[in-house]
């Protein structure tokens, strides 16, 4: 029993052995169960991320090569020019101003200096001939760099393959996107160029600021000599353009610009380019490129280019514009407005040369602080500089600079016009009432003439801007440009006849065609000769004895000051040895400026000026001696009719009309239109001032006496009041500066 026993419990434990083995088998494996997933997910990551990575690449190489069929040529690279440039130079060929892409001359690799090739490679990419577009240390460090810092590295990663395809390709932008747009061009480059095709393709494209794309158009811009020729101090200073062309620029800040000169020099110096002793070189020693007429000579091109479009027929070449600017005058300009306008406001100048051609032009004290241009967009009122019209008008219908006229209270419809100084001459001369810019003299002369009348001889000289014809319109309310005022008294500097500014002589393509030259307009006579020496009479009066005294230049002068209630603005414009120049100053807020007066300031800034515009000029005296035409002066039908070669004719509303539209008779006379009749037969001239109208040009009067109808016994002649031996009334004299 007991062997059998022991058989039994043997033969039990044999059973349960393999079980137990197999318990003890199996929790062995589940304690080891997580270590094995592990392992198994790190094989099929490390298998899909091999595939995805190849996947990847294959993609990569498709993208590539797609990219490389698509790409231009190499020569194709090398002639594309972006857009159409322009250079402006003044009347004698000095460049001044260059606007649009400028690309120089195109320097091939070995042409380009080593110097300059070593310091953008050591500023911009200096693994550049190692790497396959994309450099991978480089950027590695900036995704590290951007995920535990400055995240705005990462834009900052770009290699000189890559800035090149996104120079010739693509936009600005950082978005993702456009960044892998840009490394998968670059890559495509790298494959289709070498490195020395890149590098000259970048060198002569990459933009450096100031409109200057290459390297010779910005050794050029900034330093006057081709690129061949750039030292190591040079060539520092391009290279480290290209990070921040407007912040480096050597023209806008040369601290900044040295400073990152600098820099460029230590890298080439750490990475072997240059020696240490090269490194040294005093930078601040370069010699920057001159700046002909300061940053005021761009109030000029933004006038005169927008007329281009007119001008010229439709091209996209590079052309030249040469301008009628006076490189010496124009700085003489911008001086003379910086040094005499009041603080706090803004000054404005236009000077014109005797046939129209705009010699200077400066639209405010500083174009980097405000491109607004106030010689020719603004608008503000002329003051007693608008009494030129009035009394054009007056002498127009008959006045003459001795006749007596009354300083007395007026009132017009309620307006009660009242002097600068408070008081009231009495009788005095017209010539007297100019000088002094007598208020109440030029109301009446107003009233007595018309004030639509007035608004009409000023639209006859150039006046474009809205004009009131309410009464007050004579002293100057109504707002105008300082380059129509400009216009208007040019036309009287040239005895009445019509004078249109310009600014561009002729225009030629880079290849030497002209496309453009500018001819004079036929001129018109604007008012009569006798009227034109009248006015000039006035105009010399004011400057020599009366509110325009602070424009004497040592040589004659005529002119006119201009003030507005409560000192908003001051004018001056005047002529002398055929250049006619005008002065406004004042706030662009309109808000009154302390002690604004024409005849200081804006008088002062014009003497300034036109002593240095007239120095080259012979001395001309004026033709003041009022001649009228022979046939007022005959007894006879002349005189109602006059000579229709000795004058010129305006509508019913005071406008101009050209008489060369008009045939004439064996006799001269104009043949009639239709609905006249003929001189001959009873009919009239189309009349100089209209009749029996709310606007007549001439009083009464004068009409009267024209027409030889009860013509009075001719008054004894009046001394003139204003001579150099003789003076008004002290107290009248007091205090008259308008």
């Amino acid at each position: 029993m007991k062997r059998g026993s022991r058989r039994a419990a043997a033969e039990r434990n044999q059973r349960s052995e393999p079980g137990s083995r197999r318990k003890r088998t199996r929790r062995s494996s589940g304690s080891g169960g997580p270590q094995s997933g592990v392992r198994l997910w790190a094989k099929r990551l490390a298998l899909w991320g091999g595939g995805a990575a190849v996947l990847a690449a294959i993609i990569l190489i498709i993208a590539v090569a797609s990219a490389v069929q698509t790409l231009p040529s190499y020569y194709q690279l090398k002639a594309t020019q972006n857009d159409q440039t322009i250079l402006v130079r003044a009347r004698d060929g000095t460049p001044i101003v260059e606007l649009g892409p400028s690309f120089g001359n195109w320097l091939d690799y070995d042409e380009i200096p080593q110097v300059m090739k070593d310091a953008m490679v050591a500023v911009e990419d200096r693994r550049f001939y190692s790497h396959f577009g994309v450099d991978p240390i480089r950027l590695t460090g900036a995704i590290v760099e951007g995920t535990i810092g400055d995240r705005s590295r990462i834009g900052g990663t770009s290699t000189i393959s890559q800035q090149l395809a996104r120079n010739l390709f693509l936009n600005n932008n950082r978005s993702i996107d456009r960044k892998a747009r840009e490394a998968v061009l670059a890559m495509a480059l790298e494959w289709k160029f070498t490195k020395e095709q890149i590098l000259e393709l970048y060198l002569n494209k990459v933009y450096f600021g100031g409109g200057a794309y290459g390297i010779d158009s910005a050794s050029r811009n900034f330093f006057s000599h081709p690129a061949t020729e750039l030292s190591v101090a040079e060539a520092s200073i391009i290279a480290g353009l290209v990070k921040a062309p407007s912040r480096y620029s050597p023209t806008a800040d040369v601290d900044a610009a040295v400073a990152r000169a600098q820099t460029v020099l230590r890298l080439m110096r750490e990475q072997g380019y240059i020696t240490p002793q090269q490194a040294l070189v005093d930078v601040d020693a370069v010699k920057l490129k001159t700046r002909v007429g300061g940053n005021s000579v761009r109030y000029f091109t933004d006038y005169v280019l927008p007329q281009l479009d007119l001008l010229l027929p439709e091209t996209f070449e590079a052309i030249e514009v040469w301008t009628t600017l006076d490189t010496d005058l124009q700085e003489a300009a911008t001086a003379s407005v910086r040094a005499n306008t009041p603080e706090g406001a803004q000054g404005a100048l236009v000077s014109l040369d005797r046939d129209g051609a705009i010699l200077a032009l400066v639209g405010g004290t500083d174009y980097v602080e405000s491109n607004y241009n106030r010689a020719t967009n603004a608008q503000r009122q002329p003051g007693s500089a608008w009494k030129l019209f009035v009394y054009l008008a007056a002498l127009e219908a008959g006045y003459a600079p001795d006749d007596r006229v009354q300083d007395v209270p007026v009132e017009i419809d309620g307006w009660r016009p009242r002097n600068s100084n408070g008081k009231f001459a009495g009788e005095i001369d017209v010539r007297t009432a100019f000088a002094y810019s007598v208020n109440t003299v030029a109301a009446n002369l107003g009233q007595d003439v018309g004030f639509g009348t007035v608004a009409s001889m000023a639209r006859r000289f150039g006046v474009s801007s809205p004009i009131s014809t309410y009464p007050s319109m004579v002293l100057g309310t109504s707002d105008v440009r300082l380059i129509e005022m400009t216009r208007a008294f040019a036309a009287i500097s040239e005895k009445g006849m019509s004078v249109e500014p310009y600014g561009v002589l002729r225009v030629t393509t880079a290849s030497g065609e002209e496309i453009y030259k500018h001819e004079r307009g036929r001129s018109r006579q604007l008012v009569a000769s006798y009227v034109a020496a009248g006015i000039t009479d006035l105009l010399q009066t004011a400057v020599s004895t009366g509110t325009g005294r602070a424009a004497q230049i040592g040589r004659p002068v005529a002119g006119k000051t201009g003030t507005t209630s409560s000192n908003k603005d001051g004018w001056f414009v005047g002529f002398s040895s055929g250049v006619t120049t005008g002065v406004w100053m004042g706030r662009d807020d309109a808000r009154a400026v302390r002690g604004l007066q024409g005849g200081r300031a804006p008088a002062r800034a014009f003497s300034a000026f036109m002593r240095e515009a007239v120095k080259g000029r012979p001395v001309e005296e004026f033709d003041t001696e009022v001649q009228l035409p022979g046939w007022m002066l005959e007894p006879d039908d002349e005189y109602l009719y006059g000579d229709p070669d000795d004058y010129y004719f305006i509508d019913e509303s005071g406008n101009l009309v050209d008489p060369q539209r008009r045939e004439v008779d064996q006799y001269g006379y104009p043949l009639p239109v239709e609905g006249e009749q003929s001189l001959r037969d009873g009919g009239r001239l189309p009349q100089f001032m209209p009749q029996d109208e709310p606007g007549q040009a001439a009083s009464d009067d004068f009409l009267e006496r024209a027409t030889g109808e009860d013509i009075p016994p001719p008054p004894p002649p009046m001394p003139r009041t204003i001579r150099p031996s003789q003076r008004v009334d002290e107290n009248f004299l007091e205090g008259s500066n308008n």
